[in-house]
């Protein structure tokens, strides 16, 4: 397994020193962000018609040792409004076309669409009834999320490259269920990025989530993020918590960095799992820790993981 990070972290700094950064902290990799909500903070997207300036990315990373694992466009290209579809839908196929350039994967959200045509806002459907909402999620999943991402798994398919979808609340695939039904229904070429943080508070087990995938050979891409729950809060709002993410003392979670949430019971289950359905790929490090820097949320978390993930290859059974 390899060490990256989520580069959107680094959006305020120039690239170069950016690279230099994880460079100097001994990463392997980076994930890099090309729109949408990660944002553009280097203007990548695009790069991929512009040879020259793909060639000196590609060398930049090279000369510190890094890979770029992952182009990061996550966003809503199925918004109901046309204008923000329609520019997190070229932000998308710009990603892929770079990812083609640079042998990795691209990283996503599926989307979330209005309850019906003509409206103007997602709706997140979290129940079946009354019977509105079970309309609107036949309608979603039927007529608008399935047909787009059949679309884009062709069009993925055509240049080579997978999409890691990141199951997230807010967004139609939420959780591994969900990634793997629009995998049967769209394509192969759709997968999963497995990123835990978002699991723990909707009361998914992420090792089993890593199980669960992984028997559906999708696993392709993975996030370091970790998740503490408050059980005083939570006992008493629930898990659906709308307060700001910077209201810590109330909120009934928050984002910690990796070890502050979960410790090594969990951590290292969890990278275990991922290596018994054959994942050794990058385990990237997303900081968005309110109680940390990010200078010592992301130190302490490359930390962290150093001394979990597996660098070296399993050995045979010698003791039998």
């Amino acid at each position: 397994m390899k060490l990256g990070v989520m580069g959107a972290l680094f959006g305020g700094m120039k690239l170069d020193d950016a690279l230099d950064y994880c460079a100097k902290l001994g990463l392997d990799a980076i994930e890099l962000p090309a729109g949408c909500y990660p944002g553009d903070p280097w203007k990548l997207s695009g790069i991929h018609r512009n040879k020259p300036r793909l060639k000196e990315l590609k060398a930049k990373l090279a000369d510190r040792g890094l890979e770029a694992q992952g182009v990061a466009v996550h966003g809503n290209p199925v918004h109901p409004s046309k204008r923000i579809a329609a520019a997190h839908a070229k932000a998308h196929r710009e990603a892929v076309l770079l990812a083609a350039e640079l042998g990795t994967v691209v990283i996503n959200f599926s989307g979330c669409p209005g309850g019906a045509p003509g409206e103007k806002t997602p709706n997140w459907v979290t129940c079946p009834w009354p019977d509105d909402y079970t309309h609107i999620a036949d309608y979603q999943w039927n007529k608008v999320i399935i047909p787009f991402w059949k679309r884009e798994n062709d069009f993925a398919a055509r240049h080579g490259v997978k999409i890691a979808f990141e199951a997230h609340p807010g967004f139609v695939v939420h959780n591994p269920e969900d990634i793997v039904r629009l995998r049967k229904a769209a394509g192969k070429q759709l997968g999963a990025n497995l990123d835990p943080s978002h699991f723990f508070w909707q009361g998914i087990d992420p090792v089993e989530a890593a199980r669960f995938l992984g028997e559906n050979n999708c696993i392709f891409h993975v996030h370091a993020k970790d998740c503490a729950i408050d059980p005083r809060n939570s006992g008493i709002t629930g898990n659906l918590d709308i307060k700001s993410y910077g209201e810590l003392k109330t909120r009934a979670w928050v984002f910690r960095t990796v070890g502050y949430g979960h410790g090594d019971a969990f951590w290292k289950p969890f990278v275990s799992m991922l290596r018994v359905y054959g994942y050794d790929g990058v385990i990237s490090i997303e900081h968005e820790d309110s109680l940390m820097s990010l200078n010592e949320g992301f130190e302490k978390a490359v930390e962290y993981l150093r001394g979990v993930i597996l660098r070296q290859p399993a050995g045979a059974a010698w003791w039998f």
